[in-house]
């Protein structure tokens, strides 16, 4: 008579490659969200308003912040008023229907944000966006 010898242990299934998968897709979501977090990071006190308008999910958004001290700030570089119209100018060339955030400081003087609205409307942009923070005194 003929012994069949059964097999030990079932199938089994190594944990170790599924482990090591999910923690390389933890590290490369962590990094491509801070990377995508930066702009908006930046050290930009917004004013408060009751009312903020919606968030825009465009691509090609280009998000200007000016400090308290009046200095247009593009990811992370500073623009003088021509290299920002030069900028703005061939966005529109680019994309006419180009979509602009301009973020300004809180203490910025006015004047600072209307000078950049002004670069922006004057490039051809038709509806810029101008970014608060809700849950300021309605009044």
């Amino acid at each position: 008579m003929i012994k069949v010898h059964e097999a030990e242990g079932g199938a089994a299934i190594e944990l170790t490659p599924i482990i090591d998968m999910v923690f390389l897709l933890l590290i490369f979501f962590l990094v491509a969200t801070t990377f995508h977090q930066t702009e908006r990071e930046m050290q930009v006190a917004l004013p408060e308003a009751a009312h903020a308008g919606p968030i825009t999910a465009s691509l090609r958004e280009i998000i200007i912040n000016v400090d308290r001290n009046g200095q247009i700030i593009i990811s992370g570089r500073t623009f003088a008023a021509p290299e920002l119209r030069a900028l703005l100018e061939e966005a529109v060339t680019n994309q006419p229907e180009q979509k602009v955030t301009v973020r300004g400081d809180r203490d910025a003087a006015y004047a600072h944000v209307v000078r950049v609205l002004d670069i922006c409307k004057g490039s051809g942009i038709q509806e810029p966006f101008l970014d608060t923070v809700v849950g300021g005194p309605e009044g």
